[in-house]
């Protein structure tokens, strides 16, 4: 059955005819003019030489002292100033070599996906919330724009123009208004990939406007219509006493050893502050570098936008897309990208509805499921469980939306048949979708 307003064919077409081969890339010609230097990198030599220079620390760092130079050329003869100075970005060629930690980390999770289970609402045990709590609330979180860097000024300032070159100020700039439109790029990590591509093909569909992935002027406007111009993107955050006193811990390995543990909580600061600020991990250290994580210390991230606020009644995720499309009636209200289901155990088709709502379930995991080893543990609640710190089970028994320990992998690791989201895109879904909803598989 074909729904008015249903899913968008566009990213299927993108996908499928081939154009993946070139997603790293802005596509628009507006965007995507890479340096020669850049285009003549090989990457597989980056993955393989493991003594290799970290690319985007490079990149932070070239772009600091261009960015300063800059400054000192303003200073003596502004018209000799130009934003093509800001043109250091080489993460899109330099991409495979920070996918193969990441590739690691999706196969580990991957590996010891228990055969299958069910999210369940926890019980009286007491369950430590303050890492979900982490994600969703800002109130009494200060944050400054007084001392932030020259690399972190020239994002701020970032403005689209017509032929102007690719960099990494004006990259990160457009995955935060994605992320402030809802129309969510996943973790914000500086490089524009796949699920960057898709998010600003969705924000067009959103507003009306050509769904090509490529920018333009009418995007632009639309994407900036709603923001105050002053709005930084990123900005200084003074980390306190309540964020050091978090629990973290390292997550066990299989089903056996989590089942043992209290919780599965963040195993570190930084790993909780990617997911608060929607940020990859290693672009959150590398504007971070030489910083101690520690009690008083300002950090800088991404000021996240504000929450999405409508009815959502329907959804549908879309599994060539990797997209999870919500529906305010008829009315497209946000976008995520999504892991729906894997070869082996390929999720359902067709139309459910939401038929429970678990914030920081509990998850029964059965492994070895029908062989005369089969074993049933209980793995308890935290970011690091295999759902995440949400859980919305749909009409057909053992399968829902739910969120990831692994953001990094969304669109690329599989999942056992569920819809799998980023543990904040899931929690923007929960508090907006009604139960009773109808979820579309597709």
């Amino acid at each position: 059955m074909i729904l008015k307003n249903s899913t968008p064919n566009y990213l299927t077409r993108l996908l499928v005819t081939g154009v993946a081969s070139g997603l790293l890339a802005f596509s628009s010609p507006a965007l995507a003019q890479q340096s020669s230097t850049t285009s003549n990198e090989d990457p597989a030599s980056l993955n393989n030489d493991t003594g290799a220079v970290d690319r985007l620390q490079q990149l932070i760092d070239e772009t600091e002292a261009t960015a300063d130079t800059q400054a000192r050329q303003q200073q003596t003869n502004p018209q000799q100033a130009s934003t093509d100075n800001l043109d250091t970005d080489k993460i899109t060629a330099d991409s495979t070599a920070v996918d193969k930690q990441v590739d690691q980390e999706i196969a580990t999770q991957n590996n010891t996906e228990e055969d299958a289970g069910q999210a369940v609402a926890g019980t009286a045990l007491d369950i430590d919330e303050g890492s979900i709590k982490s994600i969703e609330n800002k109130n009494g979180k200060i944050y400054t724009t007084t001392n932030l860097s020259s690399y972190a000024r020239a994002v701020n300032s970032a403005v689209w123009s017509p032929n102007m070159r690719k960099n990494t100020a004006m990259t990160v700039k457009m995955q935060a208004l994605l992320d402030w439109n809802h129309a969510s790029p996943g973790p914000i990590d500086g490089g524009w990939g796949m699920n960057s591509i898709k998010a600003l093909a969705n924000f067009q569909t959103m507003r009306g406007l050509p769904a090509t992935g490529k920018m333009d002027s009418a995007t632009w406007t639309e994407l900036t219509k709603n923001i105050d111009p002053k709005q930084p993107v990123l900005v200084e955050y003074t980390i306190t006493k309540d964020d050091v006193k978090t629990t973290f811990a390292p997550t066990p390995s299989g089903s056996e050893a989590k089942s043992k543990v209290k919780g599965l909580y963040y195993q570190s600061i930084q790993e909780m502050f990617g997911e608060r600020f929607h940020m990859d991990i290693r672009y959150l250290n590398k504007l971070n570098k030489g910083k101690r994580f520690v009690e008083g210390e300002t950090i800088t991230v991404i000021n996240v936008g504000e929450p999405l606020k409508a009815k959502v009644n329907r959804v549908v995720a879309n599994k060539a897309d990797k997209t999870l499309y919500a529906y305010a009636g008829d009315k497209l209200v946000a976008t995520y990208p999504t892991t729906v289901g894997s070869t082996a155990t390929p999720s359902p088709t067709g139309t459910f509805k939401i038929v429970n709502k678990v914030k920081m379930p509990w998850y029964r995991s059965t492994v070895n499921k029908g062989t005369d080893k089969k074993q049933v543990f209980m793995l308890p609640p935290g970011p690091n469980n295999p759902v995440g710190v949400v859980w919305m089970g749909l009409s057909k028994p053992s399968y829902g939306i739910h969120g990831s320990p692994v953001p990094e992998g969304i669109s690329r690791q599989a999942s056992a048949g569920c819809v799998r989201l980023t543990n904040w895109d899931v929690l923007e879904l929960y508090a907006n979708i009604e139960k009773g909803a109808t979820v579309e598989l597709k």
